[in-house]
């Protein structure tokens, strides 16, 4: 009688379970996309009309042909391209941009974790706004991108889908490091706070990131632009530490970006097994070989270099010469990536420039040489499979999550189009335009 019993309930459970499932599924309204043009960011072609179905989170339908209920929400977008929304694999949205630099820069190291967070919150808004529904964030301070994250996914703020590093590791006096402050001051960081000597150090300083919620670990292979005390292409990891960073980021199952303007610092990085070169300014060709030979990714933040090169006199005058001698070496070496055929993801380095202008990397790599096409897929393509969410999301088909941008006209005779959306969806949720 008592298994009788047992075996009603689980039984009207499940019954009560899938009536509530059904019912949730027919209340959720079905929304259509329709425009004049569809990327789909697989095929790398448009296809017309560009229709797309969504219920709920999902893409249940793709094309002229898809089925749309009766009851839907129907969306005329007019001559638009709908694409798939834009990942960005190098951002610092936790950071936030001043032109005058020194400004910029110390007044973000004396608020409160707390006071930054809403900074940080704010910037995540403006970048969603601006297509991005993915994005990478590639260090931050006193492990706020881990909080933001958390905050997003639990609906108490609005931002793109996050995957985020903690701290950047590097060493001592790197570019990982903070500036040179008096010690007494201002008191040196260590392994917790990403800076390393030593491959023991340096596998801590892993563990340490991981332990507090980072999906990526980043790190400082060279010397950087804007900042203070590092030549900008010397190697600042030995190989000993690349390794041991290298081993647990994978043992845990994360991949390893590394921050690299020179080219010894980027090879050595590449023959340790990291994920995606960023930057990459000084990069030669046999290194840019090595990179293709083993599938790792260039993130070139193209637009960064032009913005840096731009500001360059207001800059002290080493950062200034920095700057110059990086954005000028950039064009050769993005020039060769593209003969040789390096896979490059789409990734902007946001909070040097102003959050929300991220699109301007599509036309910047266009203006290089790249096809407007190649442009759009190093996002939908690069990206997603960099960051490891190419099954999830990067392409519009069914299954995949409604993350998608509308621009006006057709993108792939106006790529600049992609700098001015109509529309951002994320996860089925229409966060601009749609009225």
């Amino acid at each position: 009688m008592k298994l009788q019993i047992t075996g009603l309930v689980l039984g009207l459970t499940l019954a009560l379970a899938a009536q509530a499932e059904t019912s949730s599924t027919a209340a959720t309204p079905t929304i259509v996309l329709k425009a004049a043009h569809l990327f789909d960011g697989a095929s790398g072609k448009l296809s017309a009309p560009g229709v797309l179905v969504i219920q709920g989170q999902r893409i249940i339908g793709v094309g002229a042909a898809a089925a749309i209920p009766a009851d839907s929400r129907v969306i005329d977008l007019g001559d638009a391209t709908l694409l798939p929304g834009y990942i960005d694999a190098h951002t610092h949205i936790t950071f936030d941009h001043e032109d005058n630099w020194a400004k910029g820069f110390y007044e973000g190291m004396l608020r409160f974790p707390v006071e930054q967070s809403f900074h940080a919150a704010r910037n995540a808004r403006v970048t969603l706004q601006a297509g991005v529904t993915t994005a990478r964030d590639v260090g931050a301070s006193d492990f706020i991108d881990v909080a933001l994250r958390n905050a997003i996914n639990a609906g108490l703020t609005e931002g793109p889908r996050l995957l985020v590093a903690g701290h950047s590791i590097g060493s001592t006096g790197g570019h990982c490091d903070n500036s040179p402050f008096p010690p007494e001051r201002v008191k040196p960081s260590g392994p917790i706070e990403g800076v390393c000597n030593g491959p023991e150090e340096c596998r801590a300083a892993v563990r340490y990131q991981m332990k507090w919620g980072a999906d990526v670990i980043k790190i400082c292979a060279s010397g950087g632009v804007l900042s203070e005390s590092d030549p900008v292409d010397v190697p600042q990891l030995t190989p000993a530490e690349l390794s041991a960073i290298m081993t647990e980021a994978h043992a845990w199952g994360r991949k390893v970006a590394a921050h690299s303007h020179g080219d010894l610092a980027a090879k050595l990085a590449v023959e340790a097994g990291v994920d995606s070169i960023e930057h990459g300014s000084f990069l030669q060709p046999p290194t840019l070989q090595l990179m293709k030979q083993k599938g790792v990714y260039l993130v070139p933040t193209r637009m960064t270099q032009l913005w840096v090169l731009d500001k360059a006199d207001s800059y002290p005058p080493k950062i200034g010469a920095k700057a110059r001698a990086a954005a000028l070496a950039h064009d050769a070496m993005f020039k060769n990536a593209l003969k040789i055929g390096v896979p490059i993801a789409f990734g902007t380095d946001a909070a040097v420039y102003p959050h929300g202008i991220n699109a301007q990397e599509f036309g910047d790599m266009v203006d290089l040489g790249m096809s407007p096409a190649a442009a759009l897929l190093s996002s939908s393509q690069g990206s997603a499979k960099l960051l490891g969410i190419d099954a999830d999301t990067g392409t519009l088909e069914i299954g995949k999550a409604a993350d998608v941008v509308a621009v006006p006209g057709d993108v792939l005779q106006n790529i600049r189009a992609t700098e001015t959306p109509t529309l951002v969806m994320k996860q089925g949720v229409i966060v601009r335009g749609g009225e």
